[in-house]
């Protein structure tokens, strides 16, 4: 799947049945032209903000604590990831981009999950998976989401799929 930045997606299921969701490289991909009319099926908004409050901005020793505010009104706390800026210029008990590019990819996974199998009359009762996203360098040495690892457990209410049910 492309991204539009040179960017693109690939699903792999792991040899424990798990599913990583790969990023990578695509040069035959360009973002779309700003006048190019792109046929949009829904459009999201977030507000993002930031003030500079403590440190000196030029030294790099001002806090990345910010807020993400959502078109249904959640505000969320957030902060650069303590992985990547340490603390206390980042705040781990707030969101950092890494974790919520995880938990978006493992959400959107989950409700696609929901609505095949409701699709194919298998009644979920229960989902939970416990998603890793695996930061590494790329061939500049610059730190990235290169993985996510969805491991999603599901339990079942009435008939259970089986591989040929599929």
């Amino acid at each position: 799947m492309g991204l539009g930045t040179g960017v693109t997606l690939e699903t792999r299921r792991g040899p424990d049945g798990s599913r990583r969701v790969v990023f990578g490289r695509s040069s035959g991909l360009r973002r779309p032209r700003s006048d190019a009319k792109v046929l949009a099926m829904a459009k999201y908004h977030a507000t993002i903000r930031w003030a500079h409050t403590t440190g000196e901005f030029l030294k790099g020793t001002y806090s990345r604590e910010h807020t993400w505010t959502f078109d249904g009104g959640a505000t969320v706390p957030a902060s650069s990831s303590p992985h990547v800026v340490r603390e206390p210029y980042s705040n781990p008990a707030a969101v950092d981009p890494e974790e919520a590019l995880v938990a978006s990819i493992s959400s959107c996974h989950m409700l696609s999950f929901l609505w095949v199998a409701k699709q194919r009359g298998f009644e979920v009762e229960r989902y939970e998976d416990d998603a890793v996203g695996l930061m590494s360098p790329n061939e500049h040495k610059q730190l990235w989401v290169s993985a996510v690892d969805l491991a999603p457990r599901i339990a079942w209410r009435g008939r259970v799929p089986t591989a040929s049910s599929s």
